[in-house]
């Protein structure tokens, strides 16, 4: 009984190892396209939100001359220029930036693996359930990136490019901070975004249920606006209640997806 045991961990194990090398595998197939096309994805996707034309400032330029929160979004020469001040950074950049955006692309791949991986410890009704489960998680966690790359992003970084404390300070973005700031506030949006189902996770194991939810919301507000403060750094109103209602509102879905 012991060596059955015994083969069926290290069986387990070699499993493991497999799935392992054909994440690994698939990981550097992606970072290699990633590498070859990231000349072109940093002109039309990562510096896009430096400039006028980026799709939401094109969209918000009807609000005209702004307030004392908001960006002048009716100026379209708005540009801001990138600098590089360490010789190694745009090499080093090339290649981080590929490995994030493959991580990104392969990220289904990589949910297909571990639902590979766990499904025979499953019994055949928990299959379905956590199958779809891991299917809405693959959504969401691309729909927080959208979010972070087309809303919580630009405003944020168009906040912090014109805001002035003094005319004579001009600003200099270097390439290191903005996308320190850029992969930051994407990643984390796409992580937040699976709170629903970490909800569900949680009450599937019988640790939390609806009604703890619900107890505690008010205590969660607190800690979704402390979430969204660190998220949108900038600190303006406006841009923190963009962050604040989407993490919200994931949290009231978290709550209908919880067991009684």
């Amino acid at each position: 009984m012991e060596d059955n045991q015994m083969m069926t961990f290290w069986g387990h194990l070699e499993d493991l190892r497999h799935s392992l090398l054909r994440v690994a595998g698939v990981l550097l197939v992606f970072m290699i396209v990633s590498f070859s096309l990231m000349p072109y994805l940093f002109d039309h996707f990562i510096l896009a939100p430096t400039t006028s034309d980026f799709p939401l400032y094109r969209w918000l330029s009807r609000l005209g001359g702004g307030s004392s929160f908001l960006p002048d979004f009716s100026n379209d020469n708005y540009r801001v220029e990138i600098i590089n001040i360490n010789v190694a950074s745009q090499f080093l950049t090339h290649i981080t930036t590929s490995f994030w955006f493959a991580l990104v692309l392969m990220f289904p791949y990589l949910i297909f693996e571990i639902w590979r991986f766990i499904q025979p410890a499953l019994f055949a009704s928990e299959r379905k359930s956590v199958g779809a489960a891991f299917s809405f998680g693959t959504g969401m966690f691309f729909l927080g990136c959208a979010v972070g790359y087309f809303l919580v992003f630009p405003f944020t970084f168009r906040f912090l490019t014109e805001y002035q404390l003094s005319p004579m300070i001009v600003n200099q973005i270097s390439l290191n901070s903005y996308m320190g700031n850029f992969l930051m506030m994407i990643f984390v949006m796409g992580l937040v975004f699976e709170l629903p189902l970490l909800s569900w996770l949680l009450s599937k194991l019988g640790l939390v249920n609806r009604a703890f939810f619900r107890k505690y919301r008010k205590h969660a507000v607190v800690v979704l606006l402390f979430l969204a403060a660190v998220i949108t750094p900038s600190g303006d109103p406006f841009t923190l209640l963009i962050v604040f209602l989407p993490l919200y509102l994931l949290y009231e879905l978290g709550i209908r997806f919880s067991r009684d």
